[in-house]
């Protein structure tokens, strides 16, 4: 397989020469190369994610500190000071305390608690980053769904022993029996996160992934539990995405779209928070309902009956889960100092992340008006990842000679080694060989050979120009970082309006909503690889279901521009803000 591949990268590589330079060809080769190794898993991801530190330097497109250099960015160090709150989470069962109350208000049902954790996932990544809030989020739900598996494997054990012969028709199971049996159920139902709580059985996720075809039995009870972990995943990573369109500080492309579009149009003032809220709420609102109900027909079939329990009440199974959910809540006791800390944390830092600079208001970071930009969603994290290693979580105490017991140290919320247990290296590295082939296009000038191709797009209807931009702006996302993306083709893109005499914002808006569409690879964007680490999912499984996600957002981006959005900036009249058009100029 490994040789097939690099004979076909080959062959695409002489195709490109024949199009391109020798420095775009070789890049276009090198990103061919790595698309296919991800495609395929030839190689381990985390793997092939290097594979541009080694051919960037031998093709000179760049030199080797310069692709090293991109492994490592503002992203990685966000991550750091997410796992050190995750690490506390799962360490004091914070998570699992959240999970169950949460399963205990919606009920067990798979279609209500995925489309509860989009509503509420959605929801934070409208002020958070998309990264911070998947990072956040997926501890809880695996949580969740170990829980329900949990409580079903409990059931059936129950209506096993029952039914094989208990002489007590009261259903009164020796209590032994059944703890036994529920313990070695428990086990065999271990969650594996991205990050776990035993550091001496650390392995990496990428393994446990590639083995999940052989070793399922391990991890799942039936396919259906397979099916519905997979779901919940996709919904975490997908409407955390989704949400980040809401709001201009969403993510990271709005605010870069902002702040293109106020610079070229400086006389424009129809860009703002508000007007951003109007006009992408709506949008995000049927994305994320038409994604809900493509992911569970996708996973778990669409059976409106089933799904929504239309007309029957709960089953006897389905009360026996809950009340094993109940019960389980019950074992965790009131809550504790540590848990009570965490979460005093966990809210301080989503505080200082959404009041850092909202948009419609000035922001703490305007405290540091010396050096606008250097504080970043990376800054506060740190900090408060740097509490973890500092507040006690407990009094370690001896026994003196006397008899009498003394306090002679501390143990704080999370050690260095529980935080290297939890910490997904290898994501970090697959999240940067993304960065590194974005970096390697642009510097190649494949990036602008790319974008020059949309120059004879100046003759074709304008409904057709903005689909096929945003087409293409869809498919470049899911190989280079979202930022690097628009970067590249606003500059491109906005002439291409003004020479054809239409509203720059027609082209503009939707070229920057399906940026944020980078639902097919776990090195698409970073909430794709956190939920892949989780090790439920397979390449072609995100492939296939963000396919659709990605039909579903285009299209309804495509309605927004031709039915509520036009009203909102008259989109149909040439703006008196834009540069006027000569008639020598050509597209």
């Amino acid at each position: 397989m490994t040789i097939l591949n690099y004979v076909w990268a080959t062959l695409l590589f002489h195709l490109t020469s024949c199009l391109c330079s020798v420095q775009e060809a070789e890049c276009a080769y090198t990103l061919f190369v790595v698309a296919i190794f991800w495609l395929t898993e030839a190689l381990p991801l985390s793997i092939t994610a290097l594979l541009p530190g080694l051919m960037f330097p031998m093709f000179g497109i760049m030199p080797s500190k310069e692709v090293a250099s991109a492994y490592f960015k503002d992203f990685h160090l966000l991550l750091i000071g997410v796992i050190c709150l995750a690490t506390s989470i799962e360490k004091w069962n914070l998570h699992k305390r959240i999970a169950l109350r949460m399963v205990m208000m919606v009920g067990v049902n798979p279609a209500w608690l995925s489309l509860g954790f989009m509503s509420s996932t959605a929801f934070l990544s409208m002020w958070l980053s998309n990264t911070s809030t998947a990072a956040m989020v997926m501890p809880i739900v695996e949580a969740v769904a170990q829980q329900v598996i949990s409580a079903e494997a409990e059931v059936e054990a129950t209506q096993m022993t029952y039914f094989s012969g208990s002489t007590n028709q009261a259903l009164e199971i020796d209590e032994s029996i059944n703890g036994q049996e529920a313990n070695e159920r428990k086990e065999k139902t271990k969650p594996v996160p991205g990050y776990s709580n035993d550091a001496g059985k650390i392995s990496s996720k990428m393994e446990l992934e590639k083995n999940s075809g052989t070793n399922s039995g391990n991890k799942y009870r039936t396919k259906k539990d397979h099916m519905m972990c997979k779901l919940m995943c996709l919904c975490i990573a997908y409407s955390s995405t989704i949400g980040g369109l809401t709001t201009i500080t969403g993510t990271s492309t709005n605010l870069i779209f902002a702040e293109h579009f106020n610079m070229r149009y400086p006389d424009c003032r129809c860009i703002n928070f508000g007007s951003w809220f109007i006009m992408s709420f709506p949008a995000a609102i049927i994305i994320l309902l038409l994604s809900w109900i493509w992911l569970q027909w996708f996973f778990l079939g669409f059976n409106f009956k089933e799904m929504f329990q239309c007309g029957k009440p709960p089953t006897a199974k389905q009360k026996a889960c809950a009340a094993f959910i109940k019960q389980e809540y019950q074992k965790l006791g009131p809550i504790r100092y540590q848990e009570i800390v965490t979460l005093v944390l966990f809210i301080v830092m989503a505080l200082l992340w959404f009041s850092r600079d909202p948009g419609f208001v000035s922001g703490w970071s305007a405290l540091f008006s010396e050096y606008p930009g250097f504080a970043t969603d990376s800054t506060v994290a740190l900090l408060i990842g740097l509490l973890f290693f500092l507040i006690p979580a407990k009094r370690l105490t001896k026994t003196t000679p006397t008899g009498e017991t003394v306090a002679f140290d501390y143990s704080p919320l999370i050690t260095w080694k529980e935080f290297q247990s939890f910490m997904p290296w290898d994501i970090a590295i697959l999240v940067g060989g993304g960065f590194a082939l974005a970096d390697g296009c642009e510097e190649s000038g494949l990036s602008k050979w790319i974008g020059n191709k949309l120059s004879p797009l100046g003759s074709l209807p304008v409904w057709l120009i903005i689909l096929i931009s945003s087409l293409l702006v869809t498919s470049l996302t899911e190989v280079a970082s979202n930022p690097a993306t628009i970067t590249l083709l606003l500059p491109i893109l906005s002439p291409l309006a003004e020479a054809i005499h239409v509203n720059p914002l027609y082209i503009l808006l939707p070229s920057t909503l399906c940026t944020s569409f980078a639902f097919l690879l776990p090195v698409a964007n970073p909430p794709n690889a956190i939920v892949f680490s989780y090790g439920h999912l397979k390449v072609m499984d995100m492939v296939k279901a963000g396919l659709g996600v990605n039909i579903v957002g285009v299209a309804v981006v495509m309605l927004g521009m031709f039915s509520w959005i036009v009203p909102m900036f008259d989109l149909h009249t040439y703006p008196s803000w834009a540069p006027p058009i000569s008639n020598e100029t050509t597209p």
